[in-house]
Formats: C-alpha cells, structure tokens, sequence
C-alpha cells in the first residue's frame, strides 16, 4: 500500500529493517556508478525515494520517514500539496515556458510577491528573474550593484552561504568549497557574523553589535584600511548552511545603518529564509530593517519547480537590456504555483503555524541544553539547529552529528547536518506541519542524540 491510498500521518514513520534496504540499495549502487562523485545527500540519507505526501516521504522498500529536510527548504507546504498540483496541471495545459515575455502567470506571480513586501518597500521595488537558483540570484545581486555603484568589491559575512557557482561561492565563507577551485572572484572581503555562541573574535559575548559592526565600521571609514568603498555588502539574517545562526538584532541594524550611512547596497540573501521560513515572508521584517536588494529562490513556487529573483530599490536600476539572462527565467509553472502558494499562506494562515509550532519546538528542544553534548539549541520560525560539541575542549563534534543523523533516520525522521564541521542537526519541517508530526519528530531527535552520545570522560 502506497503513501497515495492511505492516511499516513495516523501512522506516522515506519522503518523495518536496516537502510537501504535492498530495492534502495540497487539505485543507489547505479547511482554511485553513473552520477557524478560531488554528490552529497546520498551519503548520509542512503535510501531511495519512490514518493512523497505532505511531511511524509517512502523509500523504495516501504519504509516510511517524516520529512524535516523538504528539499533543503525547497517545499514549504510539504511534499505535492493537492491545490499547488492542481493549479501546475491546469498551467501544462496553457503554457510552460516564455522567456521574459509577458503572461498571465508572471504578472500574478508578481503581484503576489510585491504584495508580500512590507507596505513602505512595496511601490520602490522593481523585480528581476534570474536563471532558477538561488546561487544564479546571488550573481544577478552582486552584478547590478556593481552596475549601478561603479564600484567592485564585496563585503560578505564569515560562515554565510550563497551558492556554488563561481561569484556564489566566493562570497560564501566555507573555505572547503572553494579551495580547489583557483582564480576565484576578486575584491571579496570577509568580515566577522555575530555568532555569539562561539564569537569569531574571541571576545566577551552578546557584544556582536559593538565588536563586529564596530569592526566592519573602522575598516571601512579608515583611509588605511585597505579595503575600497564596496559595491554591496551581503548578508543572511538567519545563516542556514553555516548553522542555523540567526543574526542579533543589534548587529544587523547596525550594519544596516551602516551601510546606508556609507551608500553601500545591502543585499539579503532570504534564499532559505525566505517564502515565511522564519515567521514572517522575510527574514529582514523581524530586524525592523529594509535591505537594498532582496535574493530569493528555493520555497518561491512552493511545490520545488525552479524560479529565483531579485527584488530591489528602483534607484539602483541602471543595467543595460540583457545584463543578466537566463534561458529558464520565464518559467510559467512556477509562476502559477508561486502565486498559489501566497493565496493558501493567507488563506490558511500559515505563518501562525509557523509561530505555534517553532514556540512548541522550542519547548521540547528545551531539555536538550542540558546535555551534556549539546552547545546551543537554536531556531527563527521553523529553521532549528541544534549544534553539539565536546563537553571537555567544546571542539565542534562533527562526527557525532552524522550519527545522530544516521540514528534519527533509522528511527523515521530525515534531518540535515551543517555549521563548523557539520556539528549542527538541522530542522527544515514544512510550514504547515502538524503538531502531532512535530511532536513525534522531536521524541525521535531526542532518542538519537542520547543513544548516540558518548559518556564524556577525560
């Protein structure tokens, strides 16, 4: 009996037997022979999945796992929700693809997203579709502020992620990404994040406003500081890939205030923060902040069809046609699907569930910061990392994460791992998520972590 013939949310996870099981066990050995060794979730997630149903998804042998990756954030509403399948089917019927030419679709779409803007940003604000990723957004952002600034360096944040291709990668701190890849973007400087939890300059915590932006400032403003006015600073308000990392609030309006006060744009990457990730649509309202230009990409469509934009300050609209192209920009069925996804956010208030369940994660995370391998339990709406360490040197416990991942995965629930040496298990649920499947997914976290703790002794 397959997820589309029975409720599978009132049975919740079912695995039986070891993973893969032996019909996953077959594609992943062709995949290892025929796809490419960069690779990455197959190594750790070893099953094979053969459909998908809200928070649910079913491997190839019949073993039901709870879904808390979705797509590294890529399906807010889970995995097909009927309506946003309804309204892709009817748009195949229409039309798929045009380019940047004007449809239907695309101007529904974009109503949509200017709608979800804060009312001060919603008439200043231009949009710009970009190739389908978030990485091809970042390049477009990083593109037109040096368009319209005349300027070329970029200021970027340690431990923030953006994206693997070339320009992505260079203003993404992970140092191992990049490495092998010579002559990379030039004019990227690098600069401390207000990770409090280990404070990358070694100072006194909760002083990330004073220390960091402070640090950020004096370089900027010093005739000797090396570093040329920049074309844009970029940031995420929440870093995901580098931990789940969210950013104090006085940090990031100081950099804000900054920024403005040095007519430098500020571009905010809300590629997994954004689409109601955190609570609101994006990240930045939180932080009673407006960002020059916005990045957006993953949960856009809400059903994983690829769309990514830019959204910003119509000052900063200086480019010549075709400055930045992308043969898959005009990609109707995630314009139809985007467009839905905001109507049913509204509609079924989705951003309150996302306000009630991360209060209940909290909750039952809350026993977890007394173990003794646990550095921080930490989250915005429903992005929730949990970083562990080694309770005797506090060095980051990498490998412990990915046994907890391992363990957690035999138990039925799919979670990721990142941050400083892949030490944080990371939630990534559903915005709709319901209480009962959260619920079951944190007793299953709770059991993994302490069957895979090792007893500290020195």
């Amino acid at each position: 009996m397959t997820l589309l013939h029975h409720d599978i949310t009132l049975a919740g996870p079912w695995v039986r037997g070891d993973l893969p099981g032996p019909r996953s066990a077959e594609l992943l050995s062709r995949q290892q022979r025929r796809e490419s060794n960069a690779r990455t979730y197959p190594r750790h997630l070893p099953i094979a999945i053969e459909e998908a149903a809200g928070s649910f998804v079913q491997d190839m042998d019949g073993n039901v796992f709870i879904d808390f990756l979705c797509g590294a954030g890529v399906l807010p509403l889970g995995h097909n929700p009927p309506e946003l399948v309804d309204v892709v089917t009817k748009q195949l019927n229409r039309l798929t693809h045009a380019l940047d030419l004007a449809t239907p679709a695309k101007d529904a779409f974009i109503e949509a997203q200017l709608s979800m803007l804060p009312p001060g940003m919603r008439d200043r604000m231009k949009i710009h579709f970009c190739g389908p990723t978030g990485a091809n957004a970042v390049d477009a952002a990083i593109k037109l502020c040096k368009t319209a600034t005349g300027r070329g360096d970029i200021v970027a944040f340690q431990g923030g992620f953006h994206g693997s291709s070339h320009a992505a990668m260079a203003v993404t701190g992970l140092v191992e990404q990049k490495a092998p890849v010579s002559n990379g973007m030039p004019g990227v400087h690098f600069f401390p994040y207000s990770y409090c939890t280990r404070c990358p300059l070694g100072l006194t915590p909760d002083t990330s406003a004073t220390n960091c932006v402070g640090y950020l400032e004096r370089s900027l403003v010093d005739a000797n500081g090396g570093i040329p006015l920049p074309a844009a600073v970029i940031m995420e308000l929440v870093q995901g890939e580098g931990g789940v990392i969210p950013a104090r609030a006085d940090f990031a309006r100081r950099v804000r205030a900054l920024t403005r006060d040095l007519d430098i744009p500020l571009i905010v990457d809300e590629v997994q923060t954004g689409c109601g990730r955190t609570g609101t649509w994006f990240a930045f309202e939180q932080y009673d902040i407006e960002p020059d230009v916005i990045v957006a990409s993953k949960g856009l469509s809400g059903i994983g069809t690829p769309v990514a934009i830019i959204m910003y300050d119509a000052r900063l609209d200086v480019w010549a046609p075709g400055a930045h192209t992308g043969t898959f920009r005009g990609n109707q069925l995630a314009f139809a699907a985007g467009a839905e996804l905001v109507r049913i956010v509204r509609r079924d208030d989705v951003l309150d569930n996302v306000w009630r369940r991360a209060a209940q994660i909290s909750h039952r995370l809350a026993e977890l910061e007394k173990h003794p391998w646990v550095r921080e339990v930490r989250g915005r709406g429903l992005m929730w990392g949990v970083e562990l360490a080694d309770p005797l040197d506090g060095r980051p416990a990498g490998k412990l994460a990915r046994t907890v991942q391992a363990n957690a995965l035999r138990r039925g629930l799919i979670l990721e791992a990142g941050g400083r040496e892949d030490c944080v298990v990371r939630f990534l649920p559903p915005l709709n998520v319901r209480a009962e499947v959260v619920d079951t997914a944190c007793s299953i976290l709770i059991a993994a972590l302490d069957e895979s703790s090792p007893t500290p002794s020195r």
